[in-house]
């Protein structure tokens, strides 16, 4: 049999097997248990948390011939038939690539035959936003008022770009991003399932990446699984892998800018680059990085999970936060930002992270508010120490 990736392999097959959607689950299932099926219904949220696995698991639930308290068995012929996606009466729609008015008239048509083999007939449109407006428009009357038999299931990542019309005859269901802690817990599980050893530090690192999202998590897991085949995976040999660099390397950099030690960073960059790294998931780390040292000063915040690093980082962040302007860190933040829409387009991501790291550690060459104090604050930093050019080096007071 052919490779299957890992999340499709892992997809959920069951509520139960959902995570960190607890409250779209519990509504289906009362719904289930109780005989409450809605004709239409919205489901919305980020990349990978699971609106299309939770659209297919009540899809089989409602024509599944022993469901057992509001799940599908997903062993009797019509559970099976879905699985394989054989069952006809399940149908499965790309807005993305039929979003005209042709192709919701088909639909439309489609919805005035009965069910052939279950209970209820379910489309699931996948890319909702896609639909044209005149398309949405021949579509209202018939999501407003479908046969009992008919179930609608829109998923869209953009519902703002749902008309209003549309939002007002649909139960909506808000998906979350899913927590690193549950991304982790299900990482573990994946790798065990899959006779991998992994590092919890390593498995921690992917589900920070994930950004809230389920599917890119395992998917990268996938990616380092297969480049350190038949090896432990590694915290190190996961950076590796994705071509990202450790927290040391950001601290090491902020503390190189903050003290204008422009050498200093620049051969930060010139080392991030050598080994290969992903210029623009550098920028993008160094941006939460500082962030981080940010929430810590401004909120005194001392919970690792709230900020979503290790133990060990968080006394790394707070070192860095003793040392921080609050004003500064913001106009760090402000640059990088701005460089971050402009690298992900460029052809040499290098000369303007480059740049961008100068402007960091040289306030003077802006005019703006923020910029001013920080240059006030190389002065002062140059008054205290007696020196006549800016500060090189700096030291944790700590």
């Amino acid at each position: 049999m052919s490779y299957i990736a890992l999340y499709r392999k892992f997809r959920p097959g069951t509520f139960d097997q959902v995570r960190g959607q607890d409250h779209v689950v519990r509504a289906l299932k009362n719904q289930l248990i109780n005989g409450r099926i809605g004709h239409s219904y919205l489901f919305t949220g980020t990349r990978g948390t699971g609106k299309t696995s939770v659209a297919r698991i009540f899809a089989r639930a409602i024509n599944c011939l022993n469901p057992q308290d509001g799940e599908p068995c997903n062993e009797c012929e019509n559970c099976r038939e879905i699985n394989a996606g054989n069952f006809v009466d399940v149908i499965e729609v790309d807005a993305a690539s039929n979003n005209g008015v042709d192709d919701i008239r088909r639909i439309i048509e489609d919805v005035r035959y009965t069910p052939v083999r279950g209970k209820y007939k379910v489309f699931i449109i996948d890319e909702a936003h896609m639909i044209t407006g005149p398309a949405f428009n021949a579509f209202l009357k018939t999501l407003e008022e479908p046969p009992a038999y008919a179930v609608f299931i829109l998923a869209t990542t953009e519902p703002h770009k749902l008309p209003v019309t549309i939002l007002s005859r649909c139960q909506r269901y808000d998906f979350r991003r899913i927590t690193r802690e549950r991304i982790a817990e299900n990482l573990s599980y994946i790798a065990q399932q899959e006779g991998v050893e992994a590092e919890d530090k390593a498995l921690w690192y992917l589900a920070g990446v994930g950004d809230g999202s389920m599917r890119d998590s395992i998917s990268l897991l996938d990616k380092c699984i297969a480049f350190n085949l038949g090896e432990k995976l590694t915290y190190d040999s996961v950076l590796d892998t994705l071509g990202t660099v450790d927290t040391e390397v950001f601290s090491g950099l902020f503390r190189s800018v903050y003290a204008g030690n422009v050498p200093a960073a620049l051969n930060a960059i010139d080392e991030a680059a050598s080994q290969g790294r992903d210029l623009t998931q550098f920028t993008t780390d160094l941006i939460w990085y500082i962030r981080n040292i940010l929430m810590v000063q401004a909120a005194d915040m001392q919970d690792p999970d709230i900020l979503g690093i290790s133990p060990e980082n968080l006394k790394q962040l707070a070192g860095d936060a003793r040392i921080a302007d609050g004003s500064v860190l913001m106009r760090y933040i402000r640059i990088l930002s701005e460089l971050l829409n402009q690298i992900r387009f460029s052809s040499d991501k290098r000369v303007l992270l480059e740049v961008a790291v100068i402007k960091l550690a040289r306030p003077e060459m802006e005019t703006d508010t923020e910029s001013l104090a920080d240059r006030i604050r190389h002065l002062e930093e140059m008054v205290r120490s007696g020196a006549s050019e800016p500060v090189r080096d700096l030291q944790d007071p700590a």
